[in-house]
C-alpha cells in the first residue's frame, strides 16, 4: 500500500512547484536510508537460523475441510537477500531477482503442502473488481478480489501494508481471495465478494468464514483528510474507524523551515495525525454482509510494527518484499 500524503501535504507541494521550488527525490533514498538497519539484520541472520513460518486460521483446518489450503506468508525462510535477510518475497518487482522470487514461491507452496496446485495470481490496481476463477484461465486478470468453486485452484493475494481477506464456504467447496486497501475498502470490495459468492456458488453467508491477515494496522497507518471524507461519505459508522494519535507531521519533515516559530523548544504545538482502522473497517464490512462474528478470524501482526518478520511499503518507503494470502481446495 503506498502511502497516501495529506491534503495539505498536496497544497504545499503544488504551491512550491508554482514558484518555481521541487523537492528531491532520489530513486536510491529508501536503500540509502535503510541500508545500516538491513545490515543489521544480515548480520542477525545465521544459515538455517530463519525458517519459513506462516500464519493460517485454526478452525480453517477442522473436521471435513483438510482439503482446504490456505495461508498467509511472512518475510522469513526464503532466498531473498536484497532487502536485508533471508526473505521470501513473493513478489515479482525491480528490486528483487526473478528466479529468487520463483524459488520462494515454490517454498511457500511446499510449506502448504500445494505443490500440485495452480497459483493463480491478478494484477492488483485497487478497486473493486472480482474476477470469478474457472479450471480455464484465458487472459490475464486484473483487478483486487477472486472467487472459485474450481478444486486445484490457489487464489493468491499480494500485500506490503493492505488487508488480505480470505472466504471459504465449505459446504459449497468455495472460496475468495480480496486484496483491501483503503481504496479497496470504502468500494466496499469484501462485502461485495460476499455477495458474489451468495448469488455464483449458493454461498449462505453464515456459513462463510473469514481470515483477516498481515496488514498495517491502525497504530501504524496515518491517513490524510481525503480518506477521512471518502469513508464518511460511504459508512455511518466511519468516525468509529478513525481516532487521533500522536505522531510526527510528515509536513515538518519535508519543509522544516515553513515551521519556525519563536515558541521556546518543547511548547511547539502538539503533532497529530488521523488514523484508519482498516482491519475493523473489513471486519464491519463481513458483519453487513451476514457473516457470524466468530466465523471471522483475524491476526494482530501489524506490518508496520513489525519489518522483521513483515514487509511494510509504507515503513520501509518502498524498498520492501510482498506476502501472500492464499486460499483453494485440493481436487
Amino acid at each position: 500500500m503506498a502511502p497516501t500524503d495529506s491534503g495539505n501535504t498536496g497544497k504545499i507541494d503544488r504551491l512550491l512547484k508554482s514558484g518555481g521550488f521541487s523537492r528531491a527525490k532520489s530513486p536510491h533514498k529508501a536503500l540509502e536510508r535503510g541500508r545500516a538497519v538491513r545490515e543489521q539484520r544480515r548480520a542477525a541472520k545465521a544459515p538455517g537460523a530463519n525458517p519459513l513460518t506462516l500464519v493460517q486460521a485454526p478452525w480453517f483446518f477442522s473436521g471435513a475441510d483438510h482439503d482446504l489450503v490456505h495461508g498467509f506468508s511472512t518475510r522469513s525462510g526464503g532466498t531473498s537477500t536484497v532487502f536485508g535477510g533471508r526473505d521470501l518475497n513473493l513478489g515479482f518487482g525491480d528490486h528483487d531477482k526473478r528466479s529468487l522470487v520463483e524459488k520462494n514461491r515454490a517454498l511457500f507452496l511446499n510449506a502448504l503442502d500445494a505443490g500440485a496446485m495452480t497459483l493463480v495470481n491478478m494484477k492488483q490496481i485497487h478497486s473493486s473488481h472480482i474476477e470469478i476463477v474457472t479450471g480455464t484461465l484465458k487472459r490475464p486478470l486484473t483487478g483486487d478480489g477472486m472467487i472459485t468453486d474450481t478444486p486445484g485452484l490457489l487464489l493468491a493475494i499480494q500485500v506490503a501494508d493492505c488487508v488480505p481477506v480470505l472466504l471459504v464456504d465449505p459446504k459449497n467447496r468455495a472460496a475468495g481471495a480480496f486484496h483491501a486497501g483503503w481504496r479497496g475498502t470504502v468500494k466496499r470490495i469484501v462485502e461485495k465478494g460476499v455477495g458474489m459468492m451468495r448469488m455464483n456458488f449458493r454461498s449462505n453467508p453464515r456459513e462463510i468464514y473469514a481470515a483477516i491477515g498481515p496488514c498495517i494496522r491502525q497504530c501504524c497507518y496515518s491517513v490524510g483528510e481525503e480518506v477521512v471524507d471518502e469513508f464518511q461519505s460511504q459508512f455511518a459508522y466511519a468516525d468509529e474507524l478513525f481516532r487521533q494519535i500522536h505522531d510526527d507531521d510528515p509536513l515538518k519533515t519535508k519543509y522544516p523551515l515553513l515551521f519556525l516559530t519563536a515558541r521556546a523548544p518543547g511548547h511547539g504545538p502538539v503533532s497529530m495525525q488521523t488514523h484508519l482502522d482498516l482491519v475493523e473497517a473489513n471486519r464491519r464490512q463481513l458483519l453487513a454482509a451476514g457473516l457470524l462474528s466468530q466465523n471471522i478470524y483475524e491476526t494482530s501482526l501489524c506490518t508496520g510494527c513489525d519489518t522483521d518478520r513483515l514487509f511494510s511499503h509504507r515503513k520501509e518507503d518502498g524498498f520492501t518484499g510482498r506476502q501472500m494470502g492464499v486460499i483453494g481446495w485440493r481436487e
